[in-house]
């Protein structure tokens, strides 16, 4: 274990979707394709920026932007259209590093995945790609608030067993930052879909993957 700021670094906590594996493109045109069948148009990055958000939400945030109101009819149904739309179009890959990067923490630190994903994706990527990797695993389907709210980040180090001061995350996303700050955790922020301008509320600003694992060495 290394010393940060007076305690013990014990755990450290990933988001999923551009930190873990490259698939938010393939979220966000899954997203526009179902949206388009509500006849509402959205482009990848109105997808991004509510990146950590959960299926409900995110039809909840789209429908009120066009004026609209979607009832549950239709925020499940579109959920089910998108994760359909998803899982076939999908080539999602790991970012180059992250498999290496974990594998020398795992022995360390106590691992946890945190995402606004449905439970079936994220923990089918997970077995796919990271199997074993994470001792903790939260979806957006196993918190009541999703992010920017800190209720995601706070049942994970509720699971993890570790203090506030004994953990840091991982981002990309702008929600994601806020519901890491707003647990009042550290956060290191990756640069993967949007500018550094999108991520300034992170303690740590990355531009890239391989720099993630020197930041880390620095941070914990």
């Amino acid at each position: 274990m290394v010393v940060l700021d007076g305690g013990i670094m014990k755990a450290i906590i990933f988001d999923m979707d551009g930190v873990l594996v490259d698939s938010m493109p393939y979220h966000a045109e899954a997203w526009k394709q179902a949206f388009a069948t509500a006849d509402i148009e959205v482009e990848k990055r109105d997808i991004y920026e509510l990146e950590g958000s959960n299926h409900m939400q995110t039809v909840d945030i789209i429908f009120r932007r066009f004026g609209r109101v979607p009832t549950d009819k239709d925020a499940k149904e579109l959920s089910s259209r998108k994760i359909e739309i998803f899982n076939r179009i999908e080539k999602v890959m790991p970012f180059d590093g992250i498999k290496e990067l974990l594998a020398d923490l795992a022995p360390v630190y106590r691992l946890a995945v945190v995402s606004g994903s449905n439970r079936k994706t994220v923990h089918g990527l997970m077995n796919k790609f990271f199997p074993g990797a994470f001792q903790v695993i939260i979806t957006g389907d196993d918190v009541k608030k999703s992010k920017p709210d800190p209720e995601p980040y706070l049942k994970a180090i509720e699971k993890l067993g570790v203090s506030k001061e004994e953990c840091i995350v991982i981002e990309n996303a702008p929600l994601g930052i806020r519901s890491a700050k707003s647990a009042g955790l550290r956060c290191i922020a990756v640069v993967a879909y949007l500018g550094r301008e999108s991520l300034k509320e992170a303690d740590v600003i990355v531009e890239n993957h391989r720099e993630l694992g020197r930041a880390l060495s620095s941070e914990v």
